[in-house]
């Protein structure tokens, strides 16, 4: 959420910036109004309640006959004030209604444009595998292997669903915890959290006001499935206030994520590039705002680190402004090369992200940090990114696939398997 004092002063800077996004920049005259509004009635409500007091005071020292002048004036200050605060109670709710409609601005960093056909390509790094035969997509491979199972998914659960099975299932355990071995000496604290969520902290992290048709929610419960770990980590400090020396407060999360992938329609229905469950393992930061633009670049920093140590080959991306979330400021995401994707041909799929997200989600969550030198509270800024997903599997898969049709475990992974160098049946 943004500050309304913010809005306030910069109306014009907020309305070209949220256009950037795709956003109906009416919604900031349409805020300006109700806070006005508001502000009005605030004061209205301050000086009657001011006036009822001071008849109240009145009344201790009244005679009779003024007692029963003043009870009357009361009475209908009363009736007065609740219906002002009734007014006050909705103008309050279509208030905030609309200003967490606002998403946060871009930065000046991020390339402006209307969806991913405008993202920009910052750098491609490593090698593509150079292969003597015409190289298979991941669930060809995988099929034959026995590592993903869609179909007996398809039975149990539906459509965008997959068995990780045999050396896929440790795969996927061996890259949890490489990442978890990496982060932790990194000074990143290891969370196992819930994977459900209450709505008012859901509606914090800013995944409600568009976008809700993505989120599974238990009626019976009144809790959201998290589709990501960034969810629950960000909600697990609301309230609370960080001393500035605890800053910046890293931690590492893996948990099951959620997503119901609505609008997707007809996309990657084929294999578990894109599923309504699966496993990842996040970062998230809470930062000083001045030291925010550094841990971004944290984020990123260690997302390349995991792919160059794996070998994998990827591009990073800038995103542009029509393709950034409510919450993110700036974003950045890693594209891990598939070379059996578009018949043999390859194809860049995303892999990883990193946001950042400012001070959006620590208003809507109430998280401050007490500043050292003034004792004043300032709203912290929250950072996320992926250090490993399943996806970057399917990557592996691909690019170290052999002509017989097995795979070549990274080297990396090697100890965490057991010491097998190679996949096969």
């Amino acid at each position: 959420m943004l500050d309304i004092k913010f809005i306030r002063e910069n109306p014009q800077l907020v309305k070209e910036g949220i256009e950037k996004k795709g956003a109906d920049s009416s919604l900031v005259e349409k805020v300006l109004d109700l806070d006005a509004k508001r502000r009005e009635i605030i004061q209205q409500i301050d000086t009657l309640r001011a006036k009822k007091n001071a008849a109240e005071e009145k009344l201790v020292a009244a005679s009779a006959v003024e007692k029963q002048d003043i009870l009357e004036v009361l009475k209908k200050a009363k009736a007065v004030l609740e219906t002002q605060e009734q007014q006050l109670a909705e103008i309050e709710q279509e208030y905030r209604k609309n200003l967490s409609l606002i998403p946060n601005l871009p930065l000046p960093t991020v390339p402006v444009g209307r969806d991913e056909r405008d993202n920009v390509v910052l750098r491609e790094v490593g090698k593509k595998p150079k292969f003597d035969f015409k190289p298979l997509d991941y669930l060809t491979i995988a099929e034959k292997l026995d590592l993903i199972d869609t179909k007996r998914a398809a039975k149990t659960s539906g459509s965008r669903f997959g068995f990780l099975k045999r050396e896929g299932a440790l795969l996927e355990l061996a890259l949890m915890k490489f990442a978890f071995d990496k982060l932790v000496k990194k000074g990143f604290l290891p969370v196992i959290p819930p994977v459900m969520i209450k709505p008012e902290l859901m509606w914090a992290m800013g995944y409600l006001d568009r976008g809700a048709e993505e989120v599974y929610y238990l009626p019976k419960d009144d809790l959201y499935l998290v589709g990501t770990a960034e969810q629950i980590i960000g909600a697990m400090h609301s309230g609370e206030i960080f001393e500035e020396e605890d800053l910046p407060r890293r931690y590492v999360a893996i948990s099951t994520c959620f997503r119901r992938e609505a609008g997707s329609y007809g996309k990657d229905v084929k294999g578990i590039l894109r599923v309504h469950q699966f496993d990842k393992t996040e970062m998230f930061i809470f930062s000083k705002p001045e030291e925010a633009q550094k841990e971004h670049e944290l984020l990123l920093s260690l997302e390349e680190e995991l792919m160059q140590e794996l070998g994998l080959p990827y591009r990073v991306i800038n995103i542009c402004s029509g393709d950034l979330g409510d919450p993110a400021a700036s974003k950045f995401d890693i594209e891990a090369w598939f070379p059996g994707q578009n018949e043999g041909e390859g194809q860049y799929r995303e892999t990883h992200s990193t946001s950042n997200c400012t001070d959006y989600q620590a208003r809507r969550l109430n998280t401050k940090y007490r500043e050292k030198s003034t004792s004043d509270l300032k709203f912290v800024y929250t950072l996320n990114g992926t250090a490993f997903s399943q996806r970057p599997i399917l990557a592996l898969i691909e690019n170290y696939q052999t002509k017989e049709g097995f795979v070549r475990v990274p080297r990396v992974l090697v100890p965490y398997l057991g010491g097998l160098k190679i996949i096969k049946r």
